[in-house]
């Protein structure tokens, strides 16, 4: 590497050519992308949870985040009644948004689904 060390206004600088930049420019970058893949490992083996592109764009794109988040736990609609005590006609029901339980019942439907409150509960528009 060829670099020029000069002093411009009292500041000390350097003085690289393009192609040198450049490189350092893109090693810097991929540093940066190594460091985010190791913290994002460490996370992982701590136990993080991973969610899938699909479940999050279906979140954000407004589908109903109970029957999102049942349907990525891979539970019926019957096997989430049986653990909230519900039956799986009343879990369809608040899917569509034809009912509302009380906030006992979505405590429940969090814990048994693995997620916050927050992640579950319908967004109001």
């Amino acid at each position: 590497m060829t670099a020029q060390f000069v002093d411009i206004a009292g500041s000390p600088m350097v003085i690289l050519s393009r192609e040198e930049f450049s490189r350092l420019n893109e090693a810097a970058e991929c540093y940066a992308e190594i460091v985010a893949a190791v913290e994002a490992q460490r996370r992982k083996d701590d136990g993080e949870e991973y969610i899938p592109a699909d479940v999050v764009s279906r979140l954000v794109a407004g589908d109903n985040p109970l029957l999102v988040w049942r349907n990525y736990r891979r539970l019926t609609l019957d096997a989430l009644g049986n653990l909230v005590g519900r039956k799986g006609s009343f879990i369809s029901k608040l899917e569509k948004g034809k009912c509302e339980g009380g906030i006992r019942l979505w405590q429940d439907l969090a814990k048994a689904l693995e997620v916050d409150l927050d992640d579950l509960l319908p967004v109001e528009p």
